[in-house]
């Protein structure tokens, strides 16, 4: 997790025994408690750690038995919330890893998280009279090139954009 950019922060899985005997459910419950910082005492992670938090903690449970396990399907929504650049290459390296072994989808508004992906949708949304439309459209290689160089620069892309958009994608293919 420390690649993750939470530095100090461990997680600890706990099974109490509950002192009410074997039930269906077996004689145990499991809890998750986690360290945000060095110094900190464990907590329940339910109690402490914010979104983006949970989606790291999740996404390193996942890099670490994607050997043992299988789901076909992790989904990882804004996995990047109040990370950095460096951090969030690293996510995205790791996302990458377990696309090996599973189908992969993950919300994100960081290009370096963007640029990892084999396929790249884009999610946009107009009000119309009778609400809002929203609309998920696959984009082609080109267009994909454009949505990260826009996710870097915002609404004008500028050549020094694009150029950085296709060498974060060639540098995440390798």
């Amino acid at each position: 997790m420390q690649v993750l950019g939470m530095p100090g922060s461990k997680v600890k899985v706990d099974l109490p025994n509950k002192g009410q005997g074997v039930h269906y459910n077996g004689d145990e419950s499991v809890d998750f408690l986690v360290k945000t910082n060095m110094g900190s005492d464990f907590k329940a992670l339910k109690r402490v750690a914010s979104g983006g938090e949970l989606s790291r903690i999740s996404l390193a449970i996942s890099v670490v038995s994607s050997d043992s396990e299988y789901t076909p399907t992790l989904i990882f929504d804004e996995v990047d919330v109040g990370i950095s650049g460096a951090v969030a290459e690293v996510v995205g390296q790791k996302l990458k890893q377990l696309s090996e072994h599973y189908q992969i989808i993950c919300i994100t508004h960081l290009a370096q998280v963007a640029s990892f992906g084999h396929q790249h949708l884009r999610v946009s949304k107009a009000q119309q009279d009778d609400g809002a439309q929203t609309t998920v459209e696959q984009l082609s290689a080109d267009e994909r090139i454009n949505e990260v160089a826009r996710i870097l620069g915002g609404a004008t892309i500028t050549d020094k954009a694009h150029t950085a958009a296709e060498e974060m994608i060639e540098k995440s293919a390798q």
